[in-house]
């Protein structure tokens, strides 16, 4: 059975409201969360490309990528769960595990059913909350997430009506 049911959810996922990049974090992390995340990439299957700036390079060691300067190029992991799904994981803090998905890419049962596992799988392994915003939204106020109780994404919010 789905975590969540598109007809519940989907004006979580409409462009128009909820800007189309909404942030999605894994929040209270360490150099070892990020690495975890890192080998699960890894060893999932899932096809990945890491960059700094427009320079393709094998995927780095998380402390490698996390101790650049502050003024290096932008790093980013971009992860493919499936074919037209993808996720832009961007190295901005040790302390939160940051990443982009493209709602536009999430319409229907069958992508939210792949977004609702990419965010379990992630929980899973870190047994941590992995929660998402509107675009630019406030981290006080998640829309839905991964719960650790629960073992199941959540609705966190009641969806907006346009």
């Amino acid at each position: 059975m789905a975590d969540l049911l598109w007809d519940d959810v989907k004006s979580f996922f409409d462009p128009d409201l909820m800007g189309s990049l909404p942030d999605v974090l894994v929040p209270d992390t360490s150099v070892e969360d990020w690495q975890t995340v890192l080998d699960l990439v890894g060893g999932s299957g899932w096809l990945c490309q890491y960059s700094e700036g427009e320079t393709v390079f094998p995927v780095p060691r998380a402390e490698a990528v996390l101790s650049r300067p502050a003024d290096a190029e932008c790093a980013e992991l971009r992860v493919w769960p499936t074919a037209d799904v993808l996720a832009i994981f961007r190295f901005y803090s040790v302390e939160e595990i940051d990443f982009d998905v493209d709602l536009r890419e999430l319409q229907g049962q069958e992508r939210l059913d792949v977004l609702c596992g990419f965010l379990t799988v992630i929980g899973r392994r870190l047994g941590k909350p992995v929660v998402m915003y509107c675009e630019g939204g406030s981290p006080g106020h998640p829309v839905l997430g991964f719960d650790v109780e629960s073992d199941q994404v959540d609705l966190l919010a009641k969806p907006p009506v346009k």
